[in-house]
C-alpha cells in the first residue's frame, strides 16, 4: 500500500517539534532582509510622516471629501449687497450750490388721480389695482378724488389714459395692466402698444401718466412685482406736483 502525504502535514510535524522544545533552523537571511526587518517596527522620521500627511490631505481635496466646517459660512454670503428698502428708484442726485432746483413731491393731498386698469389677467391686475389704492391712501389722495376706469385689455389702456387726460379733471393717470409672453409674438406687439401709446397720452395732453404694466415671462413672476402699482402712484403723483411747480413759476414770472 503506497503511503500518501496530505496537506499540511509537514507544517503539523514542524510545530510539533517547536512544542517540545526542538529548535527550527532559521533560513539564512541576506543583510537587506535584515535591515527591512529591523525597520518594519520603527516609526517613519518626522520629516517623512508630514510628507505623508500633506500628501493625504491633498488627495481628500482632490476627491471632494474634505468637509467644510459647520461654524465658518459660505464665502459668497460676505459679498451680498445689503438689501434696499422699497422705493421709487434708488441713489439721489447731487445739484451743485447756486442751481435753481424742482423736485416733485409724491404728496397726493388736494389732487385729483385717475387710475385706468385692465381686467385681462385679472388675478394680476387686482393685486396692482390694490397696491395703488393702499399708496394713494398713504400719500393723502382722499377715496373720492379718485377714479377708477376698467379698460378690456393692456392694448386699450392707452385710449382710457388719453381720454381721461383730456377732461383736465386729473392731475395724473396711473395706468395698470398685465401682459404675459405666450407662444406667439402677440406679446410684443401688445406690451410694445401699451408702452408707446401712454408716452403718446401724456405727450399730447400734458398730464402725466405713469406706466404701470408688467411684462412677464409667467405669471409666477408677478409675486415680486405687484408692487409696481405703488411704484406708479409715486411716479405720477411726483411728475403732478413738478408740474404744479413749474405752472407756478411761470405765472409768478
Amino acid at each position: 500500500m503506497t503511503e500518501e502525504r496530505w496537506p499540511g502535514e509537514d507544517r503539523i510535524s514542524t510545530t510539533e517539534e517547536d512544542e517540545g522544545g526542538t529548535e527550527a533552523p532559521e533560513p539564512d537571511a541576506s543583510p537587506d532582509d535584515a535591515e527591512a526587518a529591523e525597520g518594519a517596527g520603527e516609526p517613519a522620521p518626522p520629516e517623512e510622516q508630514l510628507e505623508a500627511d500633506e500628501n493625504g490631505e491633498a488627495e481628500q481635496r482632490r476627491d471632494g471629501d474634505t468637509p467644510v466646517p459647520d461654524d465658518e459660512p459660505p464665502p459668497e454670503e460676505d459679498e451680498l449687497p445689503p438689501l434696499r428698502a422699497p422705493g421709487h428708484s434708488p441713489g439721489e442726485l447731487s445739484v451743485p450750490d447756486g442751481y435753481g432746483v424742482l423736485t416733485g413731491s409724491s404728496d397726493g393731498a388736494r389732487r385729483a388721480v385717475a387710475v385706468v386698469v385692465s381686467r385681462f389677467n385679472g388675478e394680476v391686475t387686482n393685486r396692482l389695482l390694490e397696491s395703488a389704492l393702499g399708496e394713494l391712501e398713504l400719500a393723502g389722495v382722499a377715496r373720492d378724488a379718485v377714479t377708477v376706469v376698467q379698460v378690456p385689455g393692456a392694448f386699450e389702456l392707452p385710449l382710457g389714459a388719453m381720454a381721461l387726460a383730456k377732461t383736465r379733471r386729473f392731475a395724473c393717470i396711473v395706468a395698470l395692466g398685465c401682459v404675459i409672453r405666450g407662444d406667439t409674438p402677440h406679446f410684443d406687439y401688445v406690451a410694445g402698444e401699451a408702452a408707446s401709446g401712454l408716452q403718446l397720452a401724456a405727450l399730447e395732453t400734458g398730464v402725466p401718466v405713469s406706466f404701470g404694466v408688467l411684462t412677464l415671462d409667467s405669471a409666477g413672476q408677478a409675486d415680486d412685482r405687484v408692487g409696481k402699482g405703488a411704484e406708479a402712484v409715486r411716479t405720477a403723483l411726483e411728475m403732478a406736483d413738478l408740474f404744479s411747480q413749474l405752472r407756478a413759476s411761470a405765472s409768478a414770472g
